[in-house]
Order: C-alpha cells, then sequence, then structure tokens
C-alpha cells in the first residue's frame, strides 16, 4: 500500500521524534481519498481499473464524488457565512463612539481567540514519546489533563504538565501562558506515581506514521483562504477492506476508506427484532446432499452390471387400505395410552387411599391419646383434688358407683337379702364421703396460707390502667405503700425457719407498728409480742413457741384487716363498711336463713338470682344430684374462643352461663352427637350450623370432635345433608328459641 493510502487510514497520536506540523493544500472540494492523480494521468471512460472483488461502477464512483463534493462544498459555504456574520458584526460595531467601539472589538477578538485552538505537542517523560493534540487555548491546564487521561487510560490526578522546567497549575489556561491561536507549543508530562501508573502509548511509532495534527486550507469564499486544525482520530479497530482502484500508468492503489465517525448503535430493546422466524415457517433445503449420475450401456460406452440389483414391484396400496392401517395404527395407539391414563389414575387413586388410611388412623390414635390423657387426668384429680370441680368430679364417680350397685343389688337379690345389702352399701358410701370431706378439709388447710397472701397481695396492689397509646401506667399512693408495709410484715413474722435475732428484729417492728394506734387488739398484739421476746430470752425452744407464734399472726392478720388501720382493705372485704350499700347488697338465703352479699349467688341467664347462695347449692349438690359442671364449662369455654375468633362482636355466647350450656346439653340435644350419637361428655363440641350466621341456640349442632372438620367444609346444609336429618335438627332449634326467647337480652337479639 501507497504513503498516501496509508494516510487515509488514519494512524496512532505517537511520534518517536518531534516532527513538524504538517500542511496539506486541499483547495478543491471533495478530496477525501488520501492522494489524487492529477487529472492529465486519468484515461476517460475505463482509465481506473476497479480492485477487489467488491469494486464498484464508474458511474456509482462518479454519483459518490460528486456527492463528495457536495458535502464539503456546504461546509465552505457555512464557514464563509459565518465569517461574513463577524464582519457583519464587526461593521456594527463601528457605527458606536470609538471608545466603546474599541472595547467590544478587544472583548470580541478575546473571545474569538479563547476558542481558537493550537497545537499542543506532549513529551512523555522518561520515555521520550511525543503526542500532539489540538486543543483550544481557552480552557484550562485541568481539562487537557482529562484528556490526556482518557487516551493514556491513567487517573488524571497522576499527571503533572510541566512547560519551560516549572510545573504548570490547573486553573490557569494555554492563553495565559502564553500560547497564541493556531501556533504550537511544547510542555512535558510525567506521572507522580510510576509504579502504577506508568506513562506508556497505546500504539508505537512503527505501528503507524500517520501525524497526530494536520492544518488544512479550505476555500471559503471569493478566493479567499481558511486554515484549518484537523486533529487526526485513531481508529479503535481494524478497517475491513473495501476494495479500491490502482492507476494503470503511476501503479498507486487506491483503497475504499469509511467514514471516521462511528454508526450510532441501536439501543438493545430486550427483544430479538431482525428474525428470520418472523418470515419463514419453515426451513427446508432443496439441494441434495450428495451429486449423483447413472449412466447406461450405450454404442461405445459398456457399464458392467456385476452390482446391479433386481427391483421387483411390491403390492399396490389402494387410498381405502391405506386409510384402514393408519385407523388401525391410530387404534392400536389410543389402546397404548389409555392403558397408561388407566394405570396412573389407578396409582393416584391408591396413593390417595394409603393417604387417607394414615390419616385416619393418626387421628384415631390422636383420638385413643386424647381419651388416654382424660383418663390420667381424671385419675389425678381423684387422687389429689385441688378445685372445687375436683371435688365435685368425686362426688359424681361415687354417684355412678352407687347406682351401678344398687341396681346390681336389686336385680340379684330380694326380701331380707336385699335389704342387708342395701345397709352395708350405705355404710361404704358413708365411709367414702367421710374420706372425701377428710381431703376437703386438708385441701382447706394447706390452701389457707395462699388465701392470704393472696389477700394481702390484692391490697397492697398499685393502680393500674392503659394509656392511649397501649402502656401500662401503675401509680403507688400513701394507702397502697401502708399495705405493702403490712404485707412484709406479716410475711416476716409468719416465717418459721429464722434465726433469734431476725425473729427479734421482726418482733420489734410489729410493735412499733401496732403502737401507733391505741386500742384492745393492739394492746393484746403488744402483750404477746412481749411474752414471746421474754421466753426467747430464757431459751425456750421453738416447738414450745409454735401456738404463741400462730395467735400473734392471727391477731396482727386481724389488725390488717380493719379499715381503721389500713384503708386499702374495704376494696377487698367482702362485708362493706357503709350501711347503706350493706342494706342494699344483701339477700336472704332461703336454705341457710342468712343474710348474704349478692356476689354470693349465682345468676342465670334470666338475669334473676338463685334463691339460695353457692355454698347451700354445693351441698345440695353433694347431698342429691351430685352433678359434675366441668364438661359443660369445657363446651362453653371453647365454643367463646371459636365464636370470638369468627366475629369479636358476638354476643350469645357469652351472656349464657354453665346452667343454660347443661340444659341446652342435656334437655335438648340428649347428650349426645347429633351424627353418630357419642355420648361422651368430654368429646363433644357446640358448632354453628349455618357457618355464616352468627351462633345461637336456633343455629347450633352438637357434634363429635372427630365431626366438626367434615361439617366445616358443608357449602350448602340442604345439598349435603337428608331432609329428615335437617327436620330434626330444625325441631330442637325451635325448642332452643323457644326456651331462650324467655331471657329479655336474648330475645332482643331474636327480634332483631
Amino acid at each position: 500500500m501507497s504513503e498516501e493510502g496509508r494516510h487515509a487510514e488514519g494512524g496512532v497520536k505517537y511520534e518517536e521524534k518531534e516532527e513538524e506540523e504538517e500542511e496539506v493544500d486541499n483547495t478543491t472540494p471533495g478530496g477525501s481519498t488520501a492522494g489524487e492523480p492529477p487529472e492529465d494521468d486519468r484515461e476517460p471512460g475505463s482509465d481506473g481499473q476497479e480492485v477487489g472483488s467488491g469494486g464498484r461502477s464508474a458511474s456509482d464512483r462518479e454519483s459518490e464524488s460528486e456527492a463528495s463534493d457536495a458535502e464539503q462544498l456546504q461546509e465552505a459555504q457555512e464557514a464563509e457565512h459565518a465569517e461574513d456574520v463577524q464582519v457583519t458584526e464587526a461593521g456594527a460595531d463601528t457605527d458606536l463612539p470609538n471608545d466603546n467601539a474599541k472595547t467590544h472589538k478587544e472583548l470580541q477578538e478575546t473571545e474569538n481567540a479563547g476558542s481558537s485552538t493550537a497545537t499542543v505537542k506532549v513529551a512523555l517523560v522518561p520515555e521520550g514519546h511525543v503526542m500532539t493534540v489540538a486543543f483550544p487555548i481557552g480552557l484550562s491546564i485541568q481539562e487537557l489533563k482529562r484528556h490526556l487521561a482518557s487516551e493514556l487510560r491513567v487517573p488524571a490526578e497522576v499527571l503533572q504538565l510541566s512547560l519551560d522546567g516549572r510545573v504548570v497549575e490547573e486553573q490557569q489556561s494555554l492563553m495565559e501562558l502564553g500560547v497564541r491561536p493556531h501556533s504550537s507549543t511544547r510542555m512535558e508530562m510525567n506521572s507522580t506515581d510510576p509504579s502504577f501508573h506508568p506513562l506508556r502509548p497505546l500504539r508505537l511509532l512503527e505501528q503507524d506514521s500517520m501525524p497526530d495534527v494536520i492544518t488544512v486550507q479550505v476555500q471559503t469564499g471569493e478566493g479567499l483562504l481558511k486554515q484549518v486544525v484537523v486533529e487526526m482520530e485513531r481508529p479503535r479497530q481494524q478497517k475491513a477492506f473495501l476494495g479500491g482502484y490502482r492507476h494503470r500508468l503511476t501503479g498507486v492503489e487506491y483503497h475504499h476508506a469509511p467514514t471516521q465517525t462511528p454508526a450510532k448503535k441501536r439501543p438493545d430493546r430486550g427483544v430479538e427484532v431482525f428474525s428470520r422466524s418472523t418470515q419463514l415457517a419453515k426451513t427446508q433445503a432443496q439441494q441434495c446432499p450428495v451429486d449423483a449420475s447413472t449412466q447406461m450401456t450405450g454404442i461405445g460406452c459398456y457399464v458392467s452390471c456385476m452390482n446391479d440389483k433386481l427391483v421387483t414391484p411390491g403390492k399396490y396400496v389402494t387410498a381405502d387400505e391405506y386409510q384402514e392401517s393408519r385407523l388401525r395404527a391410530v387404534m392400536c395407539l389410543q389402546s397404548h395410552v389409555r392403558r397408561w391414563l388407566a394405570t396412573q389414575r389407578v396409582d393416584q387413586l391408591r396413593r390417595e387411599r394409603a393417604r387417607r388410611l394414615v390419616w385416619l388412623e393418626m387421628n384415631e390414635r390422636r383420638r385413643i391419646e386424647e381419651k388416654e390423657e382424660q383418663l390420667r387426668d381424671r385419675r389425678r384429680r381423684w387422687r389429689n383434688p385441688q378445685t372445687r370441680e375436683d371435688f365435685n368430679l368425686m362426688y359424681q364417680a361415687l354417684e355412678k358407683w352407687r347406682r351401678e350397685e344398687e341396681q346390681q343389688i336389686n336385680a340379684s337379690l330380694t326380701g331380707t337379702e336385699r335389704r342387708a345389702a342395701l345397709c352395708s352399701l350405705l355404710d361404704q358410701e358413708t365411709k367414702l364421703i367421710a374420706a372425701i370431706g377428710r381431703y376437703r378439709i386438708a385441701f382447706q388447710s394447706n390452701n389457707y396460707d395462699k388465701m392470704i397472701k393472696s389477700f394481702l397481695d390484692k391490697t397492697a396492689a398499685p393502680y393500674q390502667w392503659r394509656a392511649a397509646d397501649g402502656r401500662l401506667i401503675q401509680m403507688e399512693t400513701p394507702q397502697t405503700i401502708r399495705a405493702k408495709q403490712l404485707r412484709d410484715l406479716y410475711d416476716d413474722i409468719s416465717r418459721l425457719t429464722v434465726s433469734q435475732e431476725q425473729r427479734l428484729r421482726a418482733l420489734m417492728a410489729v410493735k412499733d407498728t401496732v403502737k401507733e394506734h391505741e386500742c384492745q387488739l393492739t394492746q393484746d398484739i403488744i402483750d404477746l409480742i412481749d411474752r414471746e421476746v421474754d421466753l426467747m430470752a430464757r431459751r425456750f425452744k421453738a416447738e414450745n413457741l409454735e401456738g404463741l407464734r400462730r395467735r400473734i399472726c392471727t391477731l396482727f392478720l386481724q389488725f390488717i384487716k380493719l379499715p381503721e388501720f389500713n384503708p386499702e382493705v374495704a376494696k377487698v372485704l367482702k362485708v362493706p363498711q357503709s350501711p347503706s350499700q350493706l342494706k342494699n347488697n344483701l339477700l336472704l338465703c332461703h336454705s341457710c336463713h342468712r343474710y348474704l352479699r349478692s356476689t354470693d349467688f349465682d345468676v342465670s341467664a334470666t338475669g334473676q338470682k338463685s334463691s339460695r347462695c353457692r355454698h347451700c347449692a354445693q351441698l345440695d349438690n353433694i347431698g342429691r344430684t351430685r352433678d359434675d359442671f366441668s364438661c359443660y364449662k369445657n363446651i362453653l369455654r371453647r365454643l367463646r374462643a371459636e365464636e370470638l375468633q369468627l366475629n369479636k362482636e358476638a354476643k350469645i355466647p357469652f351472656i349464657l352461663q354453665v346452667e343454660d350450656m347443661k340444659y341446652l346439653v342435656d334437655t335438648i340435644w340428649a347428650s349426645r352427637s347429633a351424627l353418630n350419637k357419642d355420648s361422651d361428655l368430654d368429646n363433644l363440641v357446640f358448632l354453628r350450623w349455618d357457618r355464616l350466621r352468627d351462633w345461637s341456640p336456633w343455629n347450633c349442632i352438637l357434634l363429635s370432635k372427630q365431626e366438626t372438620s367434615a361439617h366445616l367444609k358443608v357449602e350448602d346444609i340442604h345439598k349435603t345433608y337428608g331432609t329428615p336429618f335437617i327436620c330434626q335438627v330444625e325441631y330442637k332449634h325451635s325448642r332452643g328459641r323457644q326456651h331462650f326467647s324467655q331471657i329479655p337480652v336474648i330475645a332482643e337479639l331474636l327480634n332483631s
């Protein structure tokens, strides 16, 4: 390739030695090639011989040359127009006064000079390579550093420029350093961190000898020439060979070169826009993969028939036969597919059956475990009763045993033997009742200390309430502080295993506290304390002082329970201290004929209080019916919890009491499940009959725990259950509505 062709392609911006600025005169617009032959050397018509496989015709080349000439002519006209505008502005400035015109002209010249460019040759130290760049003299050295850093691919902070041996500041411009427009200057550049960021050229001189900057003379008007500094841009990749021409006389090759401006890259939209599949639904090659030929024996040509094969025609298949064979093949395929589908379905049913059997076994195991846990809990309550319900359970078991024995005696014995057996049964029942009574007395004595501690904690508890933000606020008053001090004193004197010094200290504290109030009770407490102190001084044993210490604790507890000495105890005492409250809040018990507070009587759902107090009702239950209400309490508690989750505004489950639930279970639903007739009360629960409405005695059903999950999945009751069963449930609903409509609150809900 000739020197002119290399110049057209461009090269790297580095020179091994400093070269003078190269000037290329291009007075004729449209000279886009690296070198043009003289017009005399060209032959008309076909003088230009095209080289390369991609050559074009002469008419195409002429049209491209004309287009290129038109573009350059348009650029020259725009430059000329810009100069005319500047000249017009300069002429308009002459109309101003002399000083103003002069000042305006100087400012305009300064601005034009700042936008002019100069050739800057930068020598890389210590490599010695020279970079040439056309740079506006009005910009700062910092901008020049950034430009050079992008070319060398190093940070701009490590670059240091110097002019005539002194470092140049970044804020200064080339104009301030004395560089004139369209002139050249030489500067040196080194790296402040040569170990990590050395200055190396990207392309060496031997790779490309194209200069970095050229000066081109452009014809702008009528005989006017303008020098334009052009900076050569280096290609980022090897340019493709596009063909060209070779001069017939000189032998110089001229290559087609693309423009140096890179094409605008289209943004990637994430989808394939140009695809062959959008135009071709099916691609199939039509050319045979192997070329073949045939030859037959003829005149002057012999072809051997040693490898020939005899081909006989087969049976002709009609269209109906072909369709029948296809039908048989389709039927065979369908039979195998249907067999496979049937096998898959059978396997699925088998797996579902196995899962259901496992589920049923697990539920049965859980039901047995729950039943065993209930029996263990019941036996534990029989052996060690702790609550009133535990004793009721013992009496219920006693009554059940008595009835079974009585039925057996009546069925097997008669006459004198029957009466003797009944008397023996009565004696056994009496002994069992006495044993249960002893358990009850022992339980009350064991819980006496717990009751006293709970009573004192209630009197010393601070006032509490919830703030608007949900925080719990506690407030201590002088009365609560007094109650807390008395509680601590009672705890100190009620301890048995303490040393003699601690006991004396506690007694002195109690004596100082009661000494503040003069009455017979405080005098008795002081006398007993002095007696114990005297006996302790005589070294009496602690076992001999146990009765005296119990008397001191009892009297001091009486002192604490008096509102005169402990005001906070008034809110805990059962008997109010105000006579007006005592008169309005007392009721007569018709069994024991005592006047008691209203809180000692049970309240039914109808709002009427019972004529017997709780103590008499409990004694009557122990002596007569011996019922256990714990099962009904559990049913009511579970019903309230479930309804509270479904509807927080539910009212009826919280209005009904344990006695009402007992009537609903025993009388209306006969103490058994509506479906499987299970009579175990511990396994029965109440659910909604129609799950879209709130629970009520006329919208409920009694089922076992195993049936609840199936009933909750019912969407339409009339499609799931039979008509006879629905009629039975609705009859029980009508009985519940008739009974509980007597309660005023429930009647209002029923009418609404």
